[in-house]
């Protein structure tokens, strides 16, 4: 490169020369001119070596490197004017010689890294057995999933179009390859490019925009891949192999709240931890995140053993199961709770051990009191008698105006919680919210079990809706009430509209690309149609955040708990809140 910049400035020396003199050969000076064009040819390639130009300092066509072969060429024909203009350096040679010959040598070198640039593209054009594919978004993501594809001579995929729903980039090419149409026009697209994978590179895109574009990429036979997050793109280059199918998770998940949890979760630093439930899908989520707040010990109960060893290895990266920090109990066991809040002295509880499936505790309501209100009762009371400090218990959007024996159990839970509020003054409260994206047990692990078998897929009836949120945003709310939550209150995230259950089949279905029959079984004993996040009259306002809001119930005294009483009132007030 050094040799072809000083090739250019030579060059561009005689051409200046030349358009002073309009082509008149005979009027120039020809070894004074030579020289003076070997000596500035030089001094470039000299100011090159200072700048770092050939010294890999710059990309190779980056903007960096374009703006310092400009500020090098800019000074040499600056120091040769004042040299010619002071020197008077041989008279036949112009004194504007220098100031003409910059353009010239600017566009040549420019040209001729250009023209390198192609050379080097062309050869790294994927192979034409490559599948064509189309990227949707032609924004600063699309660019670089392009260039990313483009630039890779081993990519399985080759872009072939962009789609783009700006009409002033209808346009626009990137690396070569030209906006086609908008999301509208996807199959036509498809069609005349013969395209067989479908990019979506839009930086946070939507989950609604994303299912329409995955709608329209499987009704056009289109594979439909997403690019990584933004957080990915900005950590360094990305690789086809970035590239990863559109999951579930994606369709039906929502833009998080942001729920501020580092300005908040100062409780927690320097103070003993205890989750319960650690082994579940919230409990070693939520042991995870509060690691990262520094309490001085992270203690994980849970009566399941191996999920306890889940959990230790996804938080401490072994499962030896040896330490003192691992609990094996089960909350049912009042006696043990209480030795086991003794022993460790946790100044902070999460409380989300749990039974959660509603057909199966409709079935046996005994094992939903066992377990949600009696161990809930231990561990409150534990936690009262070895003076914790702060309380979280996890709840559900089913005790919102209970109908079956989970949401009846939980109900109960929270009464609980509250009446250790009353009696302690302290943060005892609850947190509620909807159904948990990929949770243990949960709606869409079975989906995808049934769709593997090749179905059919059950859903309880065609217009059944549920709320969603995803198990990090749900272990992001239970730590933020414990910051904010005051004694005896339940905290409700706002979870934005319900999303039925029969869309997010159909799309599972369609993401596998299997046919698949969907089979309506009738809502079970205690099912609602449409779940509720808020009972009657529970009155809420929102004096911390705009997304989480407050709200009280009443207390039940553990005293007065009976199994026969509260199964009695279950089944009389079937469809009626427990006030």
């Amino acid at each position: 490169m050094a040799v072809a910049d000083a090739s250019a400035w030579f060059v561009s020396v005689l051409l200046a020369l030349f358009l002073r003199y309009e082509f008149d050969a005979w009027r120039i000076e020809w070894l004074s001119t030579v020289l003076l064009a070997v000596v500035m040819a030089g001094f470039f390639v000299l100011v090159g070596l200072m700048l770092g130009i050939y010294l890999g300092k710059y990309a190779y066509g980056s903007l960096d490197e374009v703006r310092t072969v400009t500020l090098a060429a800019l000074l040499t024909s600056v120091v040769f004017s004042v040299f010619l203009l002071l020197t008077g350096f041989q008279a036949e040679i112009p004194r504007s010689l220098a100031l003409l010959a910059f353009p010239l040598a600017v566009v040549i070198m420019f040209g001729l890294r250009f023209l390198y640039r192609l050379s080097i593209d062309r050869a790294r054009l994927p192979a034409g057995a490559a599948t064509p594919a189309l990227v949707v978004g032609a924004g600063q993501a699309g660019e670089i999933t392009v260039r990313t594809i483009m630039n890779d001579p081993d990519s399985p995929l080759r872009a072939v179009g962009l789609i783009d729903d700006d009409i002033t980039k209808r346009r626009l090419r990137l690396h070569g390859v030209p906006v086609l149409g908008t999301s509208d026009d996807i199959e036509q697209v498809a069609k005349q490019t013969r395209a067989k994978v479908l990019v979506v590179a839009i930086s946070n895109v939507s989950p609604e925009f994303l299912g329409e574009l995955t709608d329209a990429g499987n009704a056009a036979g289109l594979r439909v891949l997403k690019t990584p997050t933004v957080q990915r793109l900005m950590e360094g280059p990305i690789g086809v192999q970035d590239l990863r199918s559109v999951s579930i998770e994606d369709l039906i998940g929502r833009t998080s709240v942001d729920t501020n949890v580092e300005e908040i979760a100062g409780f927690i630093t320097g103070k003993k931890v205890l989750v319960t439930g650690a082994g579940g899908s919230i409990g070693s989520e939520l042991c995870v995140q509060l690691a990262k707040f520094g309490p001085t010990e992270l203690i994980m109960l849970d009566r399941d053993e191996t999920s306890l060893q889940e959990a230790q290895i996804r938080l401490q990266g072994n499962g030896l199961l040896d330490g003192e920090d691992i609990v094996l109990a089960d909350i049912r066991e009042t006696e043990l709770m209480r030795q086991v809040f003794a022993s460790h002295q946790p100044e902070v509880v999460f409380h989300a051990a749990a039974l959660k499936h509603l057909p199966m505790l409709e079935k046996y309501p005994e094992e939903a009191w066992k377990t949600n209100v009696l161990g809930t009762r231990n561990v409150v009371q534990a936690a009262m008698a070895s003076g914790v400090e702060t309380f979280v218990n996890i709840s559900t959007d089913k005790a919102a105006n209970p109908t079956s024996a989970l949401g009846h159990s939980k109900r109960v839970a929270e009464k609980i919680t509250a009446w250790a509020a009353k009696e302690t003054g302290r943060p005892y409260l609850s947190v509620r919210f909807g159904n948990v994206i990929g949770s243990r047990g949960s709606m869409l692990p079975t989906f995808e079990r049934l769709i593997e078998n090749g179905g059919p897929v059950t859903v309880t009836h065609p217009e059944v809706t549920r709320y969603f949120m995803t198990i990090p945003e749900a272990c992001q709310l239970v730590i933020q009430a414990g910051g904010i939550g005051r004694a005896g209150e339940v905290l409700i995230l706002d979870m934005g509209e319900p999303i039925k259950i029969l869309d997010i089949a159909k799309r599972m279905i369609a993401i596998s690309g299997k046919d698949i029959e969907i089979v309506y079984t009738g809502l079970r004993e205690g099912e609602k149609l449409h779940e509720e996040l808020v009972g009657a009259n529970e009155d809420l306002e929102r004096p911390f955040h705009q997304q989480i809001s407050h709200a009280t119930v009443g207390s039940l005294s553990p005293e007065n708990m009976d199994l026969q009483v509260w199964l009695d009132r279950m089944e009389h007030e079937k469809g009626a809140v427990i006030r």
